[in-house]
């Protein structure tokens, strides 16, 4: 799959350029309003809509052409929020066995939203809205960064869960790795809930059988007892364990709680039915229920994509373990924190100033454009963003030499998880404002934002804006004292591991 150019004829080699020095401009807080149906965006007048086009199987260059736009007559970019980090995390598994992930399984706004990121939480239950920058060498061309955030939330003060989950257990998950680790991290989430959430438990392969009904936190024993009784047996049926699993938490749903089914499979379905569209209906029926999904992916052989658009159309997000160390900081860590939602059908739009920016090009996000009015069309499927969580998205941009002024303007719309009530934040950036390179001195989390996008690209095109793997690693590595995390430190070996594999 190849990553191309601009439209307009942006080198994208020089968005990892040169090193040089500059700085970035600081973090600010989104300005938050209740919105009106009828809001305008300020300053840059409106473009003719356009829609993306989904990659049909994969075509990442299909879709890569469908998201060069020149400002002239696309000026706006929306798209719906995106948490999963599946993607990068089947990836690193793939690149630590010496095997090159397939290209359809990487989206690279997925490896970019698993590091972790600096952006100031808002005060209340919104969003904060973050916009910087930095140019490349030749002071025409630059990356834009938009970061969004959720305050988080102590689990003690959320409100109590109704969790149900649906394990996998056919031939498939007889695989060490597999069934043993689903054991393992539902028995240490077991203690980590509270006592005013209830759990239910079923299992599936030929058919789907209801090991615990909706159980409260104070029968504790009698859950662990259920997650022992998980045995390996036939094949994967996962239409009747998923639609059993949302029987359960349907029969057993609470108004004043979150209501939320866990799906954890290596999704291989090969019994029952198997149409993907049958399996996704039922999930998006029941998200508009208000009970969502949430799917963990185990496995050496994974169904990633039929996970991905399970958690899509579920209202939730996808994520992939393959060690104890990933199923402990999923399941004692992120999920009784996140349990609860900040934001329902949260979309995020950007509006380009056409006297500033000759072209944009989305990095990632093919499977989430919308049009231009979908942004405030409530009944329009988004995002469903839990407390704590950040989304960032990054473009590559042509600007028109020597302009100044604003640069473009990004806003997210959302919808209070009870209410439903629609709020926005929004938040500009100058082409003054933009670091004066990207290299050396502009933020430091912007810099590995752009090396990992950078990595993803080439992972599944061979083109990584114009740089090579050792091109990659040298970054990579520069940043490893910088950023002062380990991920980061990850990612220089992964690096290193796909120029052995490659």
């Amino acid at each position: 799959m190849r990553f191309r150019p601009l439209v307009v004829g942006v080198g994208l080699a020089a968005l990892l350029g040169l090193a040089a020095c500059g700085g970035g401009p600081s973090a600010t807080s989104g300005e938050r309003a209740p919105a009106a149906g009828n809001n305008q965006q300020p300053v840059i007048p409106q473009e003719s809509s356009e829609k993306q086009v989904d990659a049909e199987e994969g075509s990442a260059k299909d879709s890569a052409k469908d998201s060069e736009k020149d400002t002239t007559t696309a000026q706006i970019s929306t798209f719906a929020l995106d948490v999963d980090t599946a993607s990068y995390g089947y990836a690193r598994r793939t690149l630590q066995e010496g095997r090159w992930p397939a290209p359809a399984e990487i989206r690279p706004e997925e490896w970019v939203n698993a590091f972790r990121q600096d952006y100031a939480q808002p005060a209340d239950d919104g969003f904060t809205v973050h916009v910087d920058g930095a140019r490349m060498s030749s002071r025409d061309e630059a990356v834009l960064r938009v970061g969004l955030q959720t305050r988080a939330s102590e689990a003690a003060a959320r409100r109590p869960a109704n969790l149900t989950f649906v394990v996998d257990v056919s031939g498939s998950m007889a695989e060490p790795g597999r069934l043993d680790l689903v054991r393992s991290a539902l028995l240490t989430l077991l203690d980590q809930l509270a006592p005013g959430d209830q759990v239910s438990i079923v299992a599936f392969s030929d058919e789907a059988t209801v090991l615990a009904s909706m159980t409260p936190l104070t029968a504790r024993e009698e859950l662990r007892e259920a997650v022992g009784r998980l045995s390996i047996d036939g094949g994967t049926n996962l239409e009747a364990g998923l639609v059993t699993g949302y029987q359960e938490a349907s029969k057993a749903f609470r108004a004043a709680a979150t209501n939320r089914v866990i799906l954890l499979s290596d999704g291989l379905a090969n019994q029952g039915n198997t149409e993907w569209q049958a399996i996704l209906a039922q999930a998006k029926e029941y998200a508009g229920r208000q009970v969502t999904l949430l799917t963990v992916g185990v496995g050496r052989d994974y169904g990633d994509e039929l996970m991905e658009q399970l958690a899509d159309n579920g209202d939730g997000m996808a994520v992939y373990v393959s060690t104890e160390e990933e199923a402990a900081k999923i399941f004692t860590t992120q999920l009784p924190a996140t349990i609860e939602l900040r934001a329902r059908d949260a979309k995020a739009q950007v509006v380009f100033n056409p006297s500033v920016v000759e072209s944009y090009q989305l990095i990632g996000y093919e499977n989430r454009a919308l049009t231009t009015e979908e942004f405030r069309d409530d009944s329009k499927d988004g995002g469903e963003i839990g407390p704590g969580h950040s989304v960032t998205a990054l473009y590559a941009i042509k600007l028109k030499p020597g302009a100044t002024g604003q640069l473009a303007q990004a806003t997210v719309r959302w919808q209070d998880p009870d209410t439903r009530s629609a709020s926005e934040a929004s938040k500009s950036l100058t082409a003054g404002e933009l670091a004066p390179t990207m290299w050396g001195k502009a933020p430091v989390r912007l810099q590995v934002d752009v090396v990992v996008a950078a990595f993803a690209l080439y992972m599944r095109d061979r083109q990584a804006f114009g740089m090579d793997l050792p091109q990659l690693r040298e970054q990579a590595d520069r940043l490893v004292n910088a950023a002062e995390d380990p991920m980061v430190t990850e990612l220089a070996k992964l690096i290193e591991q796909a120029k052995s594999v490659g």
